[in-house]
């Protein structure tokens, strides 16, 4: 089958053997599979990746020198089911899946493993237990976004969000969008959207953000008071005696580049929740006494569980969410690796999808 591999630090398009199922996997087609921010990190930091896995105590599926095709937003139609499978899944069904494979040597990371290959390929293996199947005739296009909306789902049910909190995302790209549209999902607001690239924040209003700011002509925190927001501790003291309500600040911060989550402390209001979703991939520095004297909580996020991933596949195919408008591209294997270029460096992009069957 022909793939996408990362080879020697770039990716290629090349052929490798179509995987066989074992005990409890299926064969898949590769409808459509979606670039992801994390994709673009492991294309450039993947021995970075792989050491920090190791040094948390992780274990790697990405291999040091060894060929590795990514891809982990993947809708796919059902091919051949191996031994050990109950038959759920008819050849032809269109499904989705957590992005994980179970082996007779463990657990799999698709499309972070040496391994098993990723959605980036014409077929792909996915374990049974974990898959869906699409509802209500869902595209598969709609249906490949899924994972990345559960990833906004799991951020926000991670900010423990109530209806008291003035909502700020950060950060327009698929994570933040996913941000927006799981909290209009839930009827949480109001929610002010921060990003500088124009269709970016077109995006963000499309998803329901009421209001929407460039960073680079406005402060995005100059809304707060305007939202019922007190910026200040004696502010807090003076509305309290006078019996007044006051809403709380709630910041997903869904950049992940240095410097971001301390600019975001030293200009939020006392008592900020920032919820950080966006991966950076380098040392960052944070001062801990503008953390403290503000009282700034940060609490860290990452992927999804899998009540979330199946209450994202049903509000697509319900239409819940507005999250299908994050689609900017679809693009065939051969097209892939310029899609990746064009993803780090134009911001006018948003979600990129790869068709292998283009």
């Amino acid at each position: 089958m022909r793939a996408v591999i990362r080879r020697g630090g770039a990716l290629v398009v090349d052929q490798m053997p179509t995987p066989v199922p074992e005990a409890g996997q299926i064969l898949c087609k590769t409808l459509v599979c979606g670039i992801c921010g994390s994709d673009l990190h492991a294309l450039d930091h993947y021995d970075h990746m792989i050491d920090l896995t190791t040094s948390i105590g992780g274990v790697s599926h990405m291999k040091k020198g060894e060929d590795t095709v990514f891809g982990h937003e993947f809708c796919c139609e059902v091919m051949e089911s191996g031994p050990g499978t109950s038959g759920r899944f008819k050849p032809g069904a269109r499904v989705v899946s957590v992005p994980g494979l179970m082996t007779p040597t463990g657990f799999e990371t698709v499309g972070y493993s040496s391994r098993v290959p990723g959605g980036f390929a014409e077929t792909i293996l996915l374990s049974e237990m974990l898959m869906l199947e699409a509802p209500n005739g869902l595209s598969a296009e709609h249906a490949a976004l899924t994972e990345p909306l559960a990833v906004g789902e799991h951020a926000v049910a991670k900010g423990d969000v109530e209806a008291d909190h003035v909502l700020m995302v950060v950060g327009c790209g698929p994570v933040g969008l996913a941000v927006i549209a799981s909290l209009k999902a839930r009827g949480l607001g109001p929610i002010i959207a921060c990003d500088s690239s124009a269709e970016r924040r077109a995006a963000a209003q499309t998803m329901g953000a009421d209001r929407v700011i460039d960073p680079a002509q406005v402060s995005p925190h100059a809304s707060w008071a305007e939202l019922g927001v007190l910026g200040s501790r004696a502010e807090g003291v003076v509305s309290a005696a006078q019996g007044k309500t006051v809403r709380r600040p709630l910041i997903f911060e869904c950049v992940g580049a240095p410097g971001v989550v301390q600019a975001l402390a030293l200009a939020a209001p006392v008592g900020t929740r920032i919820v950080v979703a966006g991966v950076c991939m380098e040392t960052d520095r944070i001062e801990p006494l503008v953390l403290i004297s503000k009282e700034i909580e940060l609490r860290y996020v990452l992927g999804y569980t899998p009540e979330e991933f199946a209450a994202s596949l049903r509000n697509l195919a319900e239409g819940v969410t507005g999250y299908a408008g994050v689609i900017t591209g679809v693009v065939s294997l051969d097209q892939t690796p310029n899609a990746f270029m064009r993803l780090q460096t134009d911001k006018s992009q948003i979600k990129i999808l790869v068709a292998p069957g283009l």
